[in-house]
C-alpha cells in the first residue's frame, strides 16, 4: 500500500476506485481485509485532506457513473470530513482546548509504560499491534480500524483519549484537526455527551475476516466525562467583494490552484506555505513531513508549468510578505501560528465551506439532509 504524492496520481486513484469499486462500496467499505487489499474503500483522504483533489470533484466523478441514490453512503463519507471542518469551525475553543490539555497529559505521561507499550504495539492485543505497525508503515488506517483503535486505547488500555489523538495526527497522511480531534472525541463520549463507542471481540472477527485472534476488551466500559461544553460562535467566512491584484498564500490544506474557487483571478505571486516541525505543537512524524513536502513540490511544480509564478516559503517567514490573500487553512496548526504570531491576512474561503458549514451546528443526521442540496448547487 502506497501513496504517491501528486496529483497524477490521486486522479488515477481516483478513476480506478470510481470505474472498479465503487458499485460495491456500500455494501464492503465496513470491511478491512488488510494493507495489501484496500480495494473496496477509495483511500482518496490523504489527497482530500490537502486539497490535491477536492470533495466535490470526486463527487462529481461518482455521479458520473451512478445516480445520488446507488452513491449515497459514499458521498456521505467523503462530506463528512467537510461537516467535521465547520463544526469545529463554530466551535474553535475545543481544538484549542484539547492543545493545552494534551501538553498537561503528556508531562504526566511521558514515562507511563502502558502508553509507550501501546505506541511501540507491545500490548497484549495482536490486532491492536498489528494496527500499531500498520499506521506507522503506511501511515494509513481503514476508517472502521480507527474507531476500534480509539476504542481499545481509551476503553481497554485506558489511556487519555488526548494522547491517542496526538500518535494518529502524528502519522497518519490524512490527519487534520477536525476529523481527527473530533473522532477521538466521538469515540471516547465527549463529542455527543454519553454517547461512546465500545470496540467487540466479535465486530473486530467479522469486519476483518477472522484474521486476529486474542482479542479481549473491555466491552462494558461507561463514556468518559466532560464538564465542557461549548456553544456555537458566530464567525464570518466572507468573500471580499473585489480580489485585487495581490499575493497569494497557499497552506497544506489547498494545493491544487488550478480547481480552486479562484484559478480565474489574477495573483501577482503565489507563495506555498510550509510548515516545519518547530512551529507546530504536535510533531509530526518524518514520513508526514516528507509526505507534505512532497505534495507542496508538486503543486509548485504544476504552477510552473503554467507560467504561473511561485515560490515555496516557511510559514515563519510569511511576516516579510506584504499585500495578500490567503486560501484559509480551517482551524489547525497552520491558523494557529498565524494568530499566536499576529499575522494579519485576508482570508479566502471556498464556496463549498461557505455553503456546508452553516448546516454543522448540530450534528451529522442533520447535516445529511442538506447534502442533496449541497451537491446540486456544484453540479
Amino acid at each position: 500500500m502506497k501513496f504517491e504524492a501528486s496529483r497524477a496520481k490521486a486522479l488515477n486513484q481516483l478513476d480506478n476506485f470510481v470505474d472498479n469499486n465503487l458499485e460495491e462500496y456500500s455494501k464492503l467499505r465496513n470491511f478491512d481485509f488488510g494493507p495489501e487489499n484496500r480495494t473496496n474503500i477509495s483511500c482518496l483522504s490523504p489527497y482530500i485532506t490537502h486539497g490535491i483533489i477536492n470533495e466535490i470533484e470526486v463527487i462529481q466523478k461518482s455521479l458520473n457513473k451512478f445516480s445520488f441514490s446507488k452513491n449515497e453512503k459514499f458521498i456521505q463519507e467523503i462530506l463528512w470530513r467537510t461537516y467535521w471542518k465547520g463544526w469545529l469551525e463554530l466551535r474553535p475553543n475545543v481544538w484549542s482546548d484539547y492543545l493545552v490539555e494534551l501538553n498537561q497529559i503528556r508531562n504526566e505521561f511521558q514515562n507511563n509504560q502502558d502508553y509507550l507499550d501501546a505506541i511501540e504495539g507491545k500490548t497484549k492485543i495482536d490486532c491492536f499491534n498489528e494496527w500499531v505497525k500498520e499506521l506507522k508503515e503506511n501511515n494509513y488506517l481503514h476508517n472502521h480500524t480507527r474507531m476500534w483503535f480509539a476504542s481499545i486505547w481509551i476503553f481497554t488500555l485506558e489511556l487519555p483519549w488526548q494522547l491517542g489523538a496526538e500518535f494518529f495526527m502524528q502519522n497518519l497522511y490524512d490527519g487534520d484537526a477536525a476529523s481527527n480531534t473530533l473522532g477521538w472525541r466521538w469515540v471516547a463520549g465527549v463529542q455527543t455527551q454519553g454517547k461512546h463507542y465500545l470496540a467487540s471481540e466479535w465486530n473486530i472477527k467479522k469486519f476483518t475476516n477472522n484474521r486476529f485472534q486474542n482479542i479481549k476488551l473491555n466491552e462494558n466500559a461507561p463514556p468518559k466525562i466532560t464538564e465542557k461544553s461549548y456553544q456555537i460562535m458566530k464567525q464570518n467566512f466572507n468573500n471580499p467583494t473585489n480580489i485585487e491584484e495581490k499575493n497569494l498564500l497557499i497552506f497544506e490544506n489547498n494545493l491544487s490552484f488550478e480547481i480552486t474557487d479562484f484559478k480565474e483571478n489574477n495573483f501577482k505571486k503565489i507563495y506555498l506555505v510550509s510548515n516545519k516541525n518547530e512551529n507546530r505543537s504536535i510533531k509530526l512524524s518524518e514520513k508526514l513531513v516528507k509526505f507534505k513536502s512532497q505534495l507542496i513540490e508538486d503543486q509548485g511544480q504544476r504552477l510552473k508549468d503554467q507560467s504561473i509564478n511561485c515560490q515555496v516559503v516557511d510559514i515563519s517567514e510569511l511576516r516579510s510578505i506584504e499585500n495578500c490573500y490567503g486560501l484559509y487553512p480551517t482551524v489547525g496548526e497552520n491558523l494557529d501560528f498565524l494568530n499566536y504570531n499576529n499575522l494579519k491576512i485576508d482570508f479566502l474561503y471556498r464556496n463549498l465551506d461557505q455553503l456546508a458549514w452553516q448546516y454543522c451546528n448540530k450534528g451529522f443526521f442533520n447535516f445529511k439532509n442538506y447534502i442533496p442540496k449541497i451537491i446540486s448547487t456544484f453540479n
